[in-house]
């Protein structure tokens, strides 16, 4: 006879559950087995308030059979979450408590791995209430008892029902009693109110199965639970669900606020764009095209990071800047044109800081900013104080240096831009009919005057010695678009460099075009170049200021959100719903998307939305999210994500199998190159041990229905604009896996530490990388009045092209927060998922990925101090870091991340 103690109500008469119930039912049709009442043990007067008491529930097996079982003992952990779900205020408290003290606060069920053997059946569960036995400061702890028969078999699952009112966060369940030792079933996640959907959840055991592998018992739960979490597209999402579904980027505008905030629909032909999660929010009363923006953002309840304290922290510094500090910058600085007058009230951000107003509440801003704002003693006035970037402290005039300009393309935020040039002369591949004439104004002449006969420019090019930002044709379109709006304009431009011998690059020349405008005008473009005369001299200033501003909207546009936070989200998404929990693909990418799809969220809503931070503070304005789109219409392919491909494709490198990671680098002290690669081989590893693991038969590729369903559904609906784009590598055998996952995980983890966490470091000081120009050059089409500011005052004209004062401060407050480390950070290979520990080979796998990233910190810091590298060495100069596996809390420069989580 098994036994199992129930806490429930006071006894009732025998009752009988069905056998079987539909699909759709709360256990999803396990048989569930005739269970009898008895008396039950008081609890222990500590616990109960009221007098109320628990009972126990027999469960029979069999009216005829008595078989031997196993007591075995279940400990619950709950982890307490920001806000905390246990507070007692309110009603629903109440009753939660009541419930606790009742000991009915988590039904679960166990569930067999295999089929009854006689009926070819599944078997029936195993049902006990788990009571509240204990908590600290993180965890509250619940227990339950059962008694399991030998013909039970192996436990493959279990069910739980939470019997509060209110969602609450499984850490884990431990079942001990078995012969093999205690079985670990990992949760981290949140169960649902049963008031708020009557469906349990299943949770199965950490050992990964492919899916022709399933035990017997849980084929069905396995395709059940993939059911569930891909929903049926229909209706408004809940705040508690866990559905995965796709739409397009229909919710950056907001038309019902005013026509001016309509923005176009990202996602389509006329668009292309990578897929984001449906939320399912009404269409906008004014345009059927775009989802209204009331309420908040729908994201699968396990997808956000509430219940981590320090990262719920850090999402509300993101939000906080959105809604708090910008609103009081705003109110400070009355003035929305108002730039800098002098250089040296830039520094005063630093020193002295702007004061903020006295608004009720004001000082929960100190709470999230406590970098930023700070309280004067004496007045008790609150000030947004920056913090020195490392940058100004080395060398406070850094930013000035060209060879600081041209180092920061190889070892600064934006590595990701510079390309070889392999083709005389320069030529635009746009129609000629609207944007003018193709041909580059940057002639022979120049270069080889630049270059001072060092070398011609065909030796140059065929020695692999001439490289440029492109931003031509990317920002020309959009040129006369922008200077429509107020306060910015754009050129298209270019910027050739000359290696050097010592392997540092020279600027040699900027090139800066305005197409043909609509008023009749030709085009314009000029060439711009270093020089010791004053008026070149400041000239070759702003060109380079209006160049930055290229280079941080693309890197903040393209190499960041749309390479990264918006590429990944597809990837997420189809992982899901195509790949069970037991998948072990599915168990080796989840680390690398944890949190992901909520700071894309906090984005959408709060940075890259119309007339969000992003628009109001980068060179193209409202047009910002749109030229991303254009940019993975014509650049992004999935196989160019992974670095050794994407330093091909951009001339930095060509294969060669005596080099060192079969790579050949055109610029050998190419710092995020020379770390990258470390850190790509590094993972690569650690992937192949784990891939060939778990497909040690390349058959075993294409029989996993799971794995072939996940990767199509990637390609064709996903990133479904570009299914028939090149770029997409098959998936037929290990090597095609090993590859999509890598470059999955590098995309997660170096690629988005390589430009996101040195964003502070570099831009803090916002001359070294404006993100605006507001001002067009003072020699294209000349007022009077603009030439005479300019020769009487360069440094106003070039004061007047920066970010205004709240554009600037604005920039600073969140590249701060995104630089920033979470006490509790989650660093790439610092800690093995629980079921990569309970398979050794794996284990072991993991151990030596580990010991590989701590040698690698070592190499990095060798480099840095090797006088040799001079684009990561010197006087002044910021060591390169960002590819620093680990780090601590804050804004540090350095540390790789397991995943996209800010």
């Amino acid at each position: 006879m098994l036994k199992t103690q129930l806490h429930q109500s006071p006894p009732a008469s025998p009752t009988l559950i069905p056998l079987s119930k539909p699909p759709s039912q709360a256990n999803g049709g396990i048989a569930i087995l005739p269970v009898q009442a008895e008396p039950a043990l008081q609890k222990s007067p500590g616990n109960a308030r009221v007098g109320l008491a628990s009972s126990t529930i027999e469960k029979i097996a069999s009216p005829s059979t008595i078989e031997k079982s196993l007591s075995i003992k279940a400990v619950v952990t709950v982890k307490h979450s920001a806000g905390g779900f246990f507070s007692e205020l309110g009603i629903s408290g109440g009753l939660d408590t009541i419930t606790d003290l009742m000991g009915k606060t988590l039904l679960l069920e166990l569930v067999s791995a295999e089929l009854d053997p006689k009926t070819g059946q599944e078997k029936g569960t195993i049902k006990g209430y788990a009571h509240k036995k204990g908590h600290n400061e993180e965890d509250v702890m619940y227990r339950c008892k059962f008694e399991v028969g030998e013909e039970f078999g192996e436990v493959g699952a279990i069910f739980v029902e939470n019997e509060h009112h209110k969602e609450m966060y499984l850490k884990d369940i431990v079942l001990d009693g078995f012969a093999g030792g205690p079985l670990n079933i990992t949760c981290n996640s949140w169960v649902h109110s049963k008031y708020d959907d009557p469906k349990k959840r299943v949770f199965f055991t950490n050992k990964c199965y492919l899916p022709a592998e399933t035990p017997s018992g849980l084929k069905r739960l396995r395709e059940e639970e993939l059911a569930i979490l891909r929903g049926n597209g229909q209706g408004e999402r809940k705040s508690y669900e866990r559905i995965y579904d796709y739409d397009v980027y229909n919710d950056l505008g907001n038309p019902d606020s005013s026509a001016d905030k309509k923005r176009p629909v990202l996602g389509g032909k006329e668009l292309p764009y990578p897929r984001r999660c449906r939320t399912g929010r009404p269409r906008s009363e004014t345009d059927q095209q775009s989802e209204s923006r009331s309420g908040s953002i729908y994201v699968p309840r396990d997808e956000q990071f509430s219940a981590i304290k320090e990262l719920t922290f850090l999402a509300k510094a993101v939000y906080s800047v959105a809604h708090a500090l910008v609103p009081s910058l705003e109110t400070a600085i009355v003035d929305s044109d108002l730039g800098f007058p002098f250089f040296n009230a830039i520094d005063d951000l630093f020193n002295e800081g702007v004061n903020l107003p006295t608004l009720k509440k004001q000082g929960f801003l100190k709470d999230f900013f406590p970098r930023l704002v700070k309280t004067i003693t004496d007045t008790s006035e609150d000030v947004l104080r920056f913090e020195t970037p490392e940058t100004m402290i080395r060398d406070r005039f850094f930013w000035f240096s060209d060879e600081e300009f041209a180092r920061q393309t190889l070892a600064g935020i934006n590595p990701y831009a510079i390309q070889l040039v392999t083709e005389w002369p320069l030529m635009s591949e746009l129609d000629p009919k609207i944007y003018g004439p193709p041909e580059s104004a940057i002639t022979t002449d120049i270069i080889e005057r630049e270059i001072k006969g060092f070398m011609t420019v065909n030796e140059a090019i065929q020695q692999k010695k001439l490289f440029m930002l492109d931003y031509h044709d990317l920002f020309l379109p959009y040129v006369n678009k922008v200077r429509q709006l107020k306060g910015t304009t754009l050129y298209g431009s270019r910027t050739l460099f000359f290696l050097t011998p010592d392997e540092t690059l020279k600027p040699l020349a900027i090139e800066l075009t305005r197409p043909p405008t609509d008023d009749g005008k030709p085009q314009w473009k000029q060439v711009f170049i270093p020089s010791c005369h004053s008026t070149s001299m400041w000239l070759w200033r702003l060109a380079k200021a209006h160049v930055l501003a290229h280079d941080s909207g693309h890197h903040q546009l393209v190499s960041h959100w749309l390479r990264t936070h918006c590429a990944t989200e597809p990837y997420i998404i189809a992982t899901n719903r195509q790949l069970s929990e037991m998948h072990p693909i599915y168990k080796l990418l989840h680390p690398h998307f944890r949190y992901t799809m909520e700071i894309n969220a906090l984005a959408r809503g709060n940075l890259i939305n119309g007339d969000g931070i992003i628009e109001t503070t980068f060179s193209p304005g409202k047009y910002s999210m749109e030229l991303s789109a254009v940019a993975y219409d014509k650049q992004w392919q999935f196989d160019l994500q992974g670095l050794p491909n994407d330093l091909i494709s951009r001339g930095l490198a060509v294969k060669d199998p005596t080099a060192p990671h079969g790579l050949k680098l055109a610029i050998e002290d190419y710092p995020f190159a020379n770390d990258g690669l470390l850190l790509w081989d590094t993972i690569k590893a650690w992937v192949t041990n784990y891939v060939n693991h778990y497909y040690p038969d390349p058959s075993r590729i294409a029989w996993d229905r799971e794995l072939q369903s996940w990767w199509t559904e990637i390609r064709t609906v996903g990133h479904g604009d570009k299914k028939d784009s090149p770029g997409w590598p098959d998936l037929k055998t290990p090597c095609d896996l090993i590859h999509i996952i890598t470059t999955m995980v590098w995309v997660a983890s170096g690629h988005h530490a390589a430009v996101n966490f040195g964003q502070y470091t570099y831009g803090g000081y916002f001359p070294n990388r404006p993100t605006i120009a507001r001002t067009k050059m003072p020699v294209e089409d000349p007022t009077e009045g603009e030439l005479k500011m300019f020769w009487d005052k360069p440094e106003v004209t070039l004061l007047t092209c920066f970010p205004s004062q709240i554009q600037a401060t604005k920039v600073m407050a969140v590249l701060d927060v995104l630089s920033n480390h979470s006490p509790d950070e989650e660093y790439l290979g610092q800690d093995p998922e629980p079921a990569w520990k309970e398979e050794p080979v794996i284990n072991a796998a993991f151990e030596r990925f580990h010991g590989r990233l701590k040698e690698l910190e070592g190499v990095m810091d060798a480099r840095n101090t090797d006088q040799r590298f001079k684009n990561r060495n010197g006087a002044g100069i910021v060591p390169y870091e960002l590819l620093k596996p680990f780090s601590e809390p804050g804004v540090t420069g350095r540390g790789v991340p397991y995943s996209i989580s800010i």
